[in-house]
């Protein structure tokens, strides 16, 4: 299906995403929860085409929260194994279309091999960038917050920056996502209505979209949809409907 077309100023410019649903998707078909984690890689692949095509600069998705740890071991075993093997064969792949990708979250809990690979990932050269792709593992918007915090108390610390002189653009610059845009548009898939600890700074204004589709069955036409719902929503950022109107008139 051919992406329906959007004016630039309606279309997100930065899109992060709860991929929810693999391990009920595959419940219904009565296969265990790692077809459903096989099925969602496919659904990252149609989302990452349609996001080129309709002109999205940044799409974060949320692969593996710190939480998740407490997940059946067999599990977290397979989503490690999964994601090491899908780095090694997209990565390449990804930069021959203009994807970059990036890693947020602690790495220090992973294996010394995959973090090996998420540093190679990164390493490659873009030489024509259309996205970047970001991926969220071992995260937590908690722990996001925390060790920007932490960075600008050392830097204060040190004498590098006066107490007084401390403020959103300071702890900013120290978030994961420096310095890309904040998220325009939130989709989760799966039909739950929350945020899950996923980017909790940068979501303050960011749009929200929930949908009861599960990951592994969201594709480009559930991500136009989408797409389209944003383009409705009027934007304000605490403005009132009339103040937006002068801006667009002017």
């Amino acid at each position: 299906m051919t992406a329906a077309v959007l004016p630039a100023p309606r279309i997100p410019r930065h899109i992060a995403i709860v991929m929810d649903g693999n391990g009920r998707w595959a419940k219904l078909r009565k296969r265990p929860r790692a077809f459903g984690h096989r099925a969602g890689v496919d659904a990252v692949r149609k989302v990452i085409e349609a996001a080129l095509r309709s002109g999205v600069q940044v799409l974060t998705l949320f692969a593996f929260s710190s939480e998740n740890w407490a997940r059946p071991p067999s599990e977290v075993r397979h989503l490690m194994e999964l994601f090491l093997r899908a780095l090694r064969k997209e990565t390449r792949e990804l930069g021959d279309n203009g994807v970059r990708l990036r890693f947020i979250g602690e790495r220090s809990a992973f294996s010394s091999d995959l973090q090996l690979a998420m540093a190679a990932s990164e390493s490659v050269s873009i030489a024509s960038l259309k996205l970047t792709l970001n991926i969220a593992v071992n995260y937590g918007g908690r722990w996001d917050i925390v060790a920007a915090t932490r960075a600008v108390a050392a830097e204060a610390k040190a004498g590098l920056i006066e107490i007084d002189a401390i403020d959103q653009a300071t702890l900013e610059r120290h978030l994961s996502l420096a310095p890309l845009p904040e998220p325009d548009l939130f989709i989760r898939t799966g039909g739950e209505a929350r945020i899950s600890n996923f980017l909790l700074w940068h979501l303050a204004y960011t749009e929200l979209y929930f949908t009861p589709v599960l990951w592994p069955d969201f594709d480009a036409t559930c991500f136009q949809g989408a797409l389209n719902e944003y383009a409705r929503r009027e934007r304000r950022f605490g403005q009132t409907s009339e103040q937006i109107a002068e801006v667009v008139d002017a």
